[in-house]
């Protein structure tokens, strides 16, 4: 399709802008991505109330940055070049955020609630066992005689 501006078109045919002498065209990415003509000499905040109207956003909650740099409103295009993207967004309240709050405690609330296992007593372990794996084997009571009897035994 062919994009028109108020002086300037796309051309069909080598999909490049002609424009009158002085513009420039610069794109506004919100909810949608916006061509504006403008000149060097156009404001921010002209571009910023025409898009506010457009998107039917108040101009106080609208901000545009550039090249990950807010722009302020008395700014002008001078330092911007041609073809550019800007990026129109939304007021965010807070402090540094990393990551979207949209997946905050994703994980915790997926994950199954298991019901708390009761105490069992926990297996010895170290000096401990081999304690207790001594008094089994050389300090109990040996049988004079007869079959060997196994740990699991519990004849007297």
């Amino acid at each position: 399709a062919v994009v028109s501006t108020q002086s300037g078109h796309y051309s069909r045919d080598y999909n490049t802008l002609h424009l009158s002498e002085g513009t420039m065209q610069v794109f506004v990415q919100g909810t949608s991505t916006h061509a504006v003509q403008v000149t060097k000499e156009t404001t921010i905040e002209e571009i910023r109330q025409r898009i506010c109207d457009i998107e039917q956003v108040s101009i106080e909650d609208l901000y545009f940055h550039y090249g990950g740099m807010p722009l302020e409103d008395g700014a002008s295009f001078d330092s911007i070049p041609n073809l550019a993207t800007i990026v129109a967004s939304g007021k965010l309240l807070g402090g540094k955020v990393h990551g979207s709050l949209a997946r905050a405690g994703k994980v915790k609330g997926q994950t199954p609630k298991v019901a708390a296992q009761e105490d069992k007593k926990k297996k010895k372990t170290g000096r401990c066992k081999r304690r207790i794996q001594y008094n089994q084997r050389f300090n109990a009571a040996v049988s004079p005689f007869g079959r060997k009897k196994g740990p699991n035994s519990n004849a007297a």
